[in-house]
């Protein structure tokens, strides 16, 4: 072979590797950020990557673009391993063309992304561009599209991770958005679809990139991302620690990881551990943490929707889905966000295999006009919808309250929950005792010539009939009351009974999900 050839070839692959040099390179260390190429390294497990289409150009030839080249062309594309499993992976290069999609680099993208569905292995997005192209037009916005569509037909047959790790915006943000989880970087990483020029000009009103569109504001206020991370290095750690707990594609169980911590470990705290007041809140997240392998529990979305926990824990070494009320935000009550972040890891969840536990105190829906009016009955309903239609194995424990609607939504046995447990502190109600006398004793209240006492003296009585499990146990609805510090090793004989468990739907397209 000719050495001119040899030669050839690695001058245009040394140019792929060095991007757009070193001053724009240093430049993006200047602001905080790794390079594209250091960003896939750092990810994948130390000499895994293999790169693909790393000599690709664009084709335009407008604007004298022809005269402006760079092999790769603003993104990284190949295939590596994260703790030894396949994982592809694209990084946009913000050093070329400021990472700007062209109609080049998003066939690089798609390429990946076909492949990974055919061999059923995870598709990681590592963002940070300029947007669009603004010199190859429709064939630039043609490149999203088809980004676009690969996404949705990917959806739920392999995890799709996305890391916003500069900026993103305008219709580059709708692939993120169709993703499964979406990491973004404080200070460093922005979304939004229109920017704070364009906002002062349509609306007058004015914003900060931050403000508009950062790590926390996406974290905490719109729900959009589910992680924020302190830097890139932290981002990548994170979302290797994700994928650990997930399978590689939907034909898959999810990874099983050795543990020495006893499946059947009793956790004697959890005797003492609930507030003796009913209305006194306390940390779900302790009673997750304490049965999960180690102790170790991985919080999705914790900044959003704080009335509801999600994540995931390993139980005997296997991945168990986690959505939990919690006390200490909002009483645990079901609103809008709550309901919505819950129905969106449920149904990912069930569409990888991974077993649900859902962990029940819960006083109702909270009440308001701005909950009415901003639509609570559709939004619960997701809820609602996403856990009867789930078919992976389901266990339900009830820790104090189970008030009304929200008892039936929180995976009560009426819908489909194969194994229903509940500690002694179990209250399950059509509502709460205040509201309950109410009604019920209205006329022993009012009649009584000491009205104080006998309220108390009513709500005295119906917490005894309803401010416990026994009713619903005797009816079968519960399968079991259990002594708090037994729930680890319940929970493991259950999940290791049900891992064989085998549930359909009725034959269909897909169900009309109330969006």
């Amino acid at each position: 072979m000719s050495r001119d050839v040899i030669n050839a070839l690695d001058e245009r692959l040394r140019a792929n590797r060095e991007g757009g040099g070193r001053e724009r390179a240093e430049k993006q260390h200047a602001q905080g950020k790794l390079t594209a190429r250091e960003r896939v390294e750092l990810f994948l497990d130390e000499g895994t990557f293999e790169e693909t289409d790393a000599l690709v150009q664009h084709r335009c030839t407008d604007f004298d673009m022809e005269q402006r080249t760079v092999p790769g062309d603003g993104v990284i594309t190949g295939h590596g391993r994260v703790d030894g499993r396949p994982v592809f992976v694209f990084a946009q290069d913000f050093t070329v063309f400021g990472g700007s999609l062209s109609e080049s680099n998003a066939a690089k993208i798609c390429k990946i992304m076909d492949l990974a569905l055919k061999v059923g292995a995870p598709v990681v997005g590592l963002n940070d561009s300029g947007g669009a192209r603004i010199q190859e037009g429709v064939a630039s916005l043609a490149g999203y599209a088809d980004i676009f569509l690969r996404n949705t037909i990917s959806s739920g047959v392999v995890p799709q991770i996305s890391a916003i790790m500069g900026p993103c915006a305008g219709g580059a943000v709708y692939s993120p958005a169709i993703t499964d989880f979406v990491f973004m970087v404080e200070e460093t990483s922005y979304m939004f679809v229109t920017g704070p020029d364009v906002i002062k000009t349509v609306t007058h009103e004015e914003v900060t990139k931050e403000d508009l569109g950062g790590a926390m504001t996406h974290n905490a206020r719109s729900g959009v991302a589910h992680f924020a991370s302190r830097s890139d290095t932290d981002c990548l750690a994170q979302i290797r620690r994700l994928l650990s707990f997930l399978p590689s594609n939907n034909a898959e169980a999810p990874p099983v990881v050795a543990s020495d911590d006893p499946p059947d470990r009793e956790i004697p705290e959890l005797d003492d551990f609930l507030p003796k007041d009913p209305n006194k809140p306390y940390d779900i997240r302790k009673i997750i943490c304490c049965a999960g392998d180690e102790r170790d529990f991985l919080e999705v979305h914790e900044h959003f929707a704080k009335n509801m926990v999600v994540g995931f824990i390993r139980i005997g070494g296997r991945t168990v889905g986690v959505v939990a009320n919690q006390p200490a935000h909002l009483a645990g009550t079901l609103d809008i966000d709550a309901s919505v972040k819950g129905a969106r890891f449920v149904r990912f969840c069930d569409a990888f295999n991974i077993p649900l536990w859902i962990v029940e105190d819960v006083p109702g829906f909270l009440p308001g006009t701005g909950q009415e009016w901003g639509g609570i009955i559709r939004h619960g309903a997701k809820l609602l919808f996403a856990l009867a239609e789930a078919t992976v194995p389901k266990v339900t424990v009830i820790t104090r309250k189970a008030y009304g609607g929200a008892y039936c939504v929180m995976g009560s046995k009426h819908i489909r929950t194969d194994v229903n447990l509940a500690f002694p502190t179990a209250e399950i109600a059509v509502m709460g005792p205040q509201g309950a006398v109410n009604i019920l004793y209205k006329n022993e209240i009012r009649n009584a010539e000491d009205q104080a006492r006998e309220r108390e003296r009513v709500v005295d009585e119906y917490q005894d009939l309803f401010a416990n499990p026994f009713v619903a146990a005797e009816r079968g609805y519960l399968d079991e009351v259990i002594v708090p510090r037994m729930l680890r090793r319940k929970l493991a004989a259950a999940f290791s009974l049900l891992a064989t468990k085998r549930d359909t739907m009725p034959a269909k397209k897909h169900g009309n999900i109330p969006l």
